[in-house]
């Protein structure tokens, strides 16, 4: 075994190098300057580390953003260093004594507009021209109801605008008065909000642009422009204004849709043009010449009880997906604050009357084409329950060769009566004869039902349905007296009473008028038909005389005063039509004799009706053969 022995060698080496390390150290020492720095960094990032525990790593919000930037205004280091490491390139923003929590007034002789400092966008809008059914300002925003942001990615940074703030600058184009709202991230470089109000118009400029920040907004990534409205009550009975309050949009062309008006509501659509957050009367849009990519819509209805919820209607919200361009954001659009008026919209053209509940199809093409003009040109002189009259007597005109044709339906079937009565009695155990039977002799005398009655009665329906759309939505209508009726666009109100289901706690007294109306029209009509067509084995339908009065009753009693004033005077016209025709125009005993002369002449068949003799010919062969 090799002896250990000590080698001095070695010693000295390991000496030497542990005197170099000693010297290295000695060299690296911290100058006092230096230590002091280095304390304040600790203590920074400490602080920087307990809000990163709450919030999300991804996304950047500044709850806390008034105090930073009053730090930062104050000449704060550390906080415009926190305030860097926080929003990057757009810190820039803290350090300009213009953008600070401060709001912008813009307006025109309709409409006046806030404009906040932080988030850039419009924190009240209200209506100058317009009140309340107790006179109080028709604001659309205001205190907090609405927000609107716009959410992009910058420097690996998640950034919502409704956070930051922009700085204002007003300037005019023209008779135009302009408010730009600039995100700055230098003076060159920015995020831009434009703002352009025309002089006697609802409708107002507005566009997103961004300038010089390529390198700082990541166009890779999803940006997202959210707006959101919690809709104000401006009526007297929220659950009737909340019936017509509802969202309604454009999408892929010429598309339109709406959620739904009860309930929550969403829905997901692609290449959307416009969309309306619709307050019955009053309508807050958002139009843009880009169409969104896609769009989440959401609706909540917030009315649960007329007597409690008195403040709101619904809640809307609209998430728009953004297509940015290689050099940045750029997408002009408009912005809507008003009414909910007809005429306005077709305006301004871009379908945007597709927003109004007018019906569909001819329903709509008679409200825009004939009721629409018609009810414009006589409130344009009339007062507003005057012109009501006067379009229901011109409308009854207009229809009045149908009713003639109804009423003389129902006296040829009176006439034929007798002979009705027979038939079925000389049949009575032949169903099928007795409608063989009874088909000729109307054929013969002309008094086919569906022929003469039914459908002049189906040609009214469109005209009716149309009427029903129209009063409820119709603007010139809103906060216009007649009589007692304070308001024609809201139900009139002669007496408060406890809450009954379905009735209210009210008493309207012009649809306790037309359902007076309509039991003795129907008096005047059903009760004739009912007793000429009615057969054995069939229903007694005497409960619809009850049942229609009834109906409007109890339905009619929350709706527009003006829908039911329409109602009465239309009735009462048709009774005073009937009665005209019944004693100056149609004769009976003349009826009756042609009747006669029609039943000596041979009587041609259509092909129709050749056909179906046929069929219940063929029927009542097989039958006779059974029977064998």
């Amino acid at each position: 075994m090799e002896e250990k022995k000590f080698d001095l060698n070695s010693l000295i080496g390991f000496v030497l190098i542990g005197a170099i390390l000693v010297y290295m150290l000695y060299l690296q020492q911290p100058s006092p300057e230096e230590i002091e720095a280095e304390k304040q960094k600790s203590e920074q990032v400490s602080e920087e580390k307990e809000p990163q525990k709450q919030e999300p790593k991804e996304e950047i919000t500044l709850n806390e953003g008034i105090q930073e930037f009053a730090a930062v205004d104050s000449g704060d280091s550390l906080a415009l260093e926190k305030l860097k490491n926080k929003l990057g390139s757009f810190a820039y923003s803290g350090t300009l004594s213009s953008a600070k929590e401060n709001t912008t007034l813009i307006e025109n002789d309709v409409l006046e507009l806030i404009v906040s400092n932080k988030g850039g966008y419009i924190t009240q809008a209200r209506l100058k021209e317009h009140t309340t059914i107790k006179g109080d300002p028709i604001y659309l925003i205001k205190d907090g109801n609405s927000s609107f942001n716009l959410q992009f990615n910058a420097e690996n940074r998640t950034l919502n605008t409704q956070d930051l703030f922009f700085e204002p600058k007003i300037s005019s184009n023209g008779d135009n008065k302009v408010l730009t709202m600039r995100l700055k991230a230098s003076e060159s470089s920015f995020i831009e909000y434009r703002y352009e109000l025309t002089p006697g118009e609802y409708m107002l400029g507005f566009s997103i642009k961004s300038e010089g920040l390529d390198g700082v907004i990541n166009t890779s990534q999803p940006m997202y422009l959210d707006w959101n409205l919690k809709g104000y009550r401006h009526a007297k009975s929220i659950s009737y204004e909340n019936r017509y309050t509802r969202l309604t949009y454009e999408y892929e062309g010429d598309k339109h849709s709406k959620l739904s008006p009860g309930g929550e509501d969403d829905e997901l659509e692609k290449k959307v043009s416009w969309m309306n957050f619709r307050q019955h009367f009053f309508s807050s849009m958002l139009l843009t010449d880009t169409p969104f990519e896609e769009v989440s819509f959401s609706s909540v209805d917030l009315v649960e009880d007329e007597e409690v919820d008195t403040v709101f209607t619904k809640q809307y919200g609209a998430k728009m997906l953004l297509s940015p361009k290689a050099g940045g954001l750029d997408y002009d659009m408009e912005m809507y604050y008003g009414p909910t008026d007809y005429q306005i919209f077709k305006k301004y053209g871009r379908n945007l009357d597709e927003a109004m509940p007018l019906g569909w199809g001819i329903f709509g093409i008679i409200n825009k084409y004939i009721i629409i003009p018609l009810f414009g040109f006589l409130s344009g002189f009339l007062p507003a329950g005057i012109a009501i009259i006067v379009l229901t007597v011109l409308i009854k005109l207009l229809l009045s060769p149908v009713q003639y044709r109804q009423y003389l339906s129902q006296m040829k079937m009176k006439i034929l009566k007798p002979e009705l009565d027979e038939i079925r009695e000389k049949y009575k155990d032949n169903k099928m004869k007795i409608q063989q039977e009874t088909m000729k002799l109307q054929n013969v005398a002309g008094a086919n039902p569906l022929k003469t009655g039914c459908l002049p009665a189906l040609l009214q329906i469109p005209v009716f349905y149309a009427l029903f759309t129209f009063f409820p939505t119709a603007f010139d209508l809103r906060q216009k007296s007649f009589l007692w009726a304070d308001d024609l666009s809201s139900f009139d109100t002669i007496a408060e009473i406890p809450y009954i289901p379905f009735y209210g706690d009210h008493i309207s007294l012009f649809p306790i008028l037309a359902s007076i109306a309509i039991f003795i029209y129907m008096q005047m009509t059903m009760g004739q038909s009912m007793q000429a067509q009615q057969q054995p084995g069939m229903p007694n339908m005497k409960f619809l005389m009850y049942l229609s009065p009834l109906f409007m009753l109890v339905f009619f009693n929350n709706y527009a005063s003006g829908l039911s004033l329409y109602y009465f005077t239309s009735n009462l016209i048709t009774i005073g039509i009937m009665l005209v025709i019944k004693n100056f125009i149609l004769d009976e005993d003349k009826i009756h004799a042609k009747i006669v002369e029609l039943k000596k002449k041979p009587k041609k068949q259509s092909r129709f009706q050749r056909k179906m003799q046929e069929m219940m010919d063929q029927a009542e062969e097989q039958k006779k053969s059974r029977k064998r």
